[in-house]
């Protein structure tokens, strides 16, 4: 699929979850390759993920949809001071191993996120 994908030699690659399905070590790898493949060819690239760790990691900008619309624009680097409710909802929804919880929070969704 990924060498379909670039046969067409595109300026820019648009990646919809690639590694949702898969095991972390073949997660790993092919975020890897795609990484590799986009600065060998100066390729823009597009993750879309609701994996925020992994977004932050792999992209220089954070765009937050909710509901078909952009909620919040920000550095990656800036991610961990998100300000809108939906896109805080998901990052305190992310497990830790560095502060114990007996549950994992609940996101209460707001129709006022449209409004934001």
């Amino acid at each position: 699929m990924i060498a379909a994908m670039l046969a067409p030699d595109p300026e820019l690659l648009i990646a919809d979850e690639p590694t949702s399905a898969l095991d972390a070590t073949v997660q790993a790898e092919i975020l890897r390759l795609i990484e590799d493949l986009v600065a060998r060819r100066g390729m823009g690239l597009i993750l879309i993920s609701h994996d925020l760790p992994l977004v932050s990691h792999f992209c220089d900008r954070v765009v937050v949809m909710y509901a078909g619309r952009i909620v919040e624009t920000l550095q990656a680097s800036d991610l961990s001071r998100a300000e809108h409710p939906y896109t805080r909802g998901l990052l305190d929804c992310l497990p830790a191993l560095t502060r114990a919880r007996a549950r994992l929070p609940v996101m209460r969704r707001d129709p006022s996120w449209m409004d934001a």
